[in-house]
């Protein structure tokens, strides 16, 4: 008998290949590699901005604008205050100066006595204006003080004008100096001195007193003499007010 040729089975090629299963025990490594299991990309989830940040710049808006509405408020009212009331300055003006003493010490300080009357008129009709404690007034000659005064404590009205004398004293040091350079001015019939006016005062709109401010002078004058004996005549005076908050 002839031998028969031997038949091997081949390979179905319509049919899916075989995969592997997986047993329910297997470790999570071994599932991970199977091929029927199918990874997709990562989900990002988007982050919220803080909260707070939000916040604060709601407080900072919120602040901004009450700021301009107060300054807003602020100005309107000032505005019809001046629109009613129409502030003006106090004015001053040097009426009469007497030199009562003024000679050389033995200590060699110039001593000086002078007598002032200032006119101070209060042009405003709804204004009245309080003098307080602490006033002066100083006559300088260049860079040298020669005396000083207090003003007096009063109450000026509305449409006011009020004569105030002051008297004023005081010693300067480098008085041979000083005097010299005086009796020199004094035979040219042009001494030139300056009143400095400092006057802290408080204000009366109505009913209301206001805060405390200061009304700063300053009168340029130009005497004849400075002699005890004659008359003292101002040939010109040129005088300058500010008000100090």
């Amino acid at each position: 008998m002839a031998d028969q040729p031997k038949i091997h089975p081949t390979a179905d090629l319509e049919l899916p290949p075989t995969v592997p299963l997986v047993p329910p025990g297997a470790p999570a490594s071994d599932k991970a590699t199977s091929p029927l299991r199918h990874q997709g990309p990562p989900v990002i989830i988007p982050s919220r901005p803080p909260r707070t940040r939000s916040c604060c710049c709601r407080c900072l808006c919120w602040t901004i604008c009450l700021l301009v509405v107060l300054l807003f408020v602020v100005g309107a009212a000032a505005a019809i205050l001046y629109a009613v009331f129409q502030p003006k300055l106090p004015e001053y003006s040097v009426q009469k100066l007497r030199i009562t003493d003024l000679r050389l010490n033995i200590d060699l300080t110039l001593y000086a006595k002078f007598e002032v009357q200032i006119t101070a008129n209060n042009p405003n009709k709804r204004i009245g204006i309080y003098y307080e404690k602490g006033g002066w007034l100083a006559v300088w000659y260049e860079n040298d003080k020669l005396c000083q005064g207090s003003l007096p404590i009063f109450y000026q009205g509305h449409k006011n004008v009020t004569e105030l004398n002051v008297r004023l004293s005081g010693q300067t040091r480098s008085g041979r100096t000083l005097m010299n350079a005086l009796q020199e001015q004094q035979q040219t019939g042009q001494i030139p001195l300056t009143l400095n006016v400092n006057a802290p005062v408080a204000v009366k709109v109505g009913r209301l007193k206001l805060r405390k401010v200061r009304i700063l002078g300053k009168c340029l004058l130009v005497v004849n003499s400075l002699s005890t004996s004659n008359p003292v005549s101002i040939r010109a005076s040129d005088c300058s007010y500010r008000l100090k908050l």
